[in-house]
């Protein structure tokens, strides 16, 4: 019974124990919050404090910031408005100015209506004046006119005819004057060494026995070797040194070359002697090549075609009045270009004209024409410029000049061709002689290869002796040098040689 009560007695006391507990923790979490509370407000005061010295801050830095960009919007205000006093200003002045200039214009007119009406009523007047004096003099105006221009040129036909010849006089020295100067120019810009062409070149051999081996047993070697090449080998007395001659530049040019490799060979005989030439003649080709390129490079022509630029360099073996016509041309090349570019012309035309004016003495023997017609054609043929063809066909009057640059063309020959020592005509009509002489001698049937030899004094007629016998050598021999003796003008006498010779080729195997 006691332990019921005591166990009830705890519980009971358990349980007040509880509520107290809870009491207590109740009244504590009032105690706890009513601190928060107030922390919290003081916390929200402190806040709005920092806020609104935030504000107040911004606001102060605000002014600062808006003073500051006002400044200048002020400053350019006030630019502004000065500009605008100053622009007013100008306008007004610019007003008064123009009223100033229209009433001067408005002045100038009136004075011009005045100045036609006056000029009208002085054109009725002399009208007026004419017609009564040609009713006076029964003449019209016309006729009036013409018998007054009359009357002055008869009055004064002296003084006029005087005034007329000073300036004709005045006007062509100034011209000439001018030209003068103009080739002066040229001339002085353009130095080149003046050289005539000889008809001999020298061959030096490393001893006397060379010689005798070009000679060769009774005049073999020599023989052949004059018959292949169409030159005349001169032995005379001078130590080491025989003479090559011909009036063919292209000739003695293979001659010379031909005999220095025989001299170099050692072995000098017909047959090889005639391989040799053939082989030179061969190699020649490539320098008449190297002598067109460098010719072209020279005068500063681009563009031709290659078998044009070997045509060119064929005339480094062909002389006119004993000079050579390739330096002549490049001569002129440069002329031609000086003169071209003080008068305003085409450099390049001018040049280009000039280098290839003389372009069909390269083939002239070989084609009929005059060299500047066979010129014409060759350039036609590798499609040379027109304006080109234009400059160099006139230089010497075959053809009209019809550019600018065909004047400077034959004013650029006349130059290079007119200097002192530049040419020898008598050695020109001595070679054109002799090239008459090599056509007539060739235009035979059965004819293979003519050589003027010994200045011009014999000719050696070479023939097929398959078409040619030993009978009609002689007549051959008479026809030839009668027709010469037609045909042509020369002093002394000329020996014709008919040379036939068999010679049979067989091959062992």
């Amino acid at each position: 019974m006691s332990l019921k009560i005591i166990l009830i007695l705890l519980a009971i006391s358990g349980m007040g124990g509880i509520m107290l507990g809870y009491v207590l923790r109740v009244l504590i979490g009032l105690a706890s919050r009513g601190s928060i509370e107030l922390e919290v407000k003081q916390k929200l005061l402190q806040a709005k404090e920092q806020a609104a010295k935030i504000v107040a801050n911004a606001e102060f830095r605000s002014a600062i910031v808006e003073t500051e960009r006002l400044a200048p919007v002020e400053e350019r205000e006030e630019k502004v408005v000065s500009r605008e006093e100053r622009l007013d200003a100008r306008e007004e002045f610019i007003d008064s100015r123009q009223r100033d200039l229209d009433e001067k214009e408005a002045e100038v007119r009136a004075r011009e209506q005045v100045a036609e009406r006056a000029k009208s009523e002085a054109s009725d007047l002399v009208a007026a004046r004419t017609r009564e004096l040609a009713k006076v003099a029964n003449l019209s105006e016309d006729k009036a006119r013409e018998e007054f221009f009359a009357e002055i040129e008869r009055t004064y036909e002296e003084s006029i005819l005087l005034r007329l010849q000073k300036l004709e006089a005045h006007g062509r020295e100034r011209i000439e004057e001018k030209a003068r100067d103009l080739l002066t120019t040229a001339i002085h810009r353009l130095g080149s060494a003046v050289n005539a062409e000889t008809m001999a070149l020298s061959v030096t051999l490393p001893s006397e026995e060379v010689k005798g081996k070009i000679i060769g047993k009774e005049g073999r070697n020599i023989k052949a070797f004059e018959r292949a090449t169409g030159v005349d080998v001169i032995i005379d007395d001078v130590p080491n040194r025989i003479s090559i001659s011909s009036f063919d530049p292209l000739r003695r040019a293979i001659a010379k070359l031909a005999l220095e490799k025989l001299i170099v060979d050692g072995r000098i005989q017909p047959t090889r002697i005639e391989e040799v030439v053939e082989k030179t003649r061969a190699e020649v080709a490539d320098v008449l090549k190297e002598k067109g390129e460098a010719a072209a490079y020279e005068a500063g022509v681009v563009g031709l075609d290659p078998k044009l630029i070997a045509l060119l360099g064929r005339l480094h073996f062909r002389t006119s009045f004993g000079q050579n016509v390739l330096r002549h041309s490049i001569e002129m090349a440069h002329l031609a270009g000086v003169l071209a570019a003080e008068l305003g012309a085409d450099v390049t035309v001018a040049r280009a004209g000039a280098l290839l004016h003389d372009i069909g003495k390269a083939v002239d023997h070989e084609v009929q024409g005059t060299h500047v017609e066979i010129g014409r054609r060759i350039l036609e043929k590798f499609g040379v410029d027109t304006r080109v063809i234009q400059a160099m066909q006139s230089h010497h009057d075959e053809y009209p000049f019809e550019t600018p640059e065909s004047v400077i063309v034959q004013v650029a020959d006349a130059i290079s061709a007119g200097r002192p020592g530049a040419r020898r005509d008598t050695v020109d009509r001595f070679l054109e002689r002799l090239g008459d002489l090599e056509r007539l001698a060739g235009a035979y049937e059965g004819v293979e290869k003519v050589y003027a030899i010994a200045a011009g004094r014999e000719i050696r007629v070479f023939v097929n002796p398959g078409r040619v016998s030993d009978v009609a050598m002689h007549k051959l021999a008479r026809d030839i040098a009668k027709r010469i003796q037609d045909e042509l003008k020369y002093p002394g006498e000329i020996k014709v040689n008919i040379i036939r010779e068999n010679r049979v080729v067989e091959f062992a195997r």
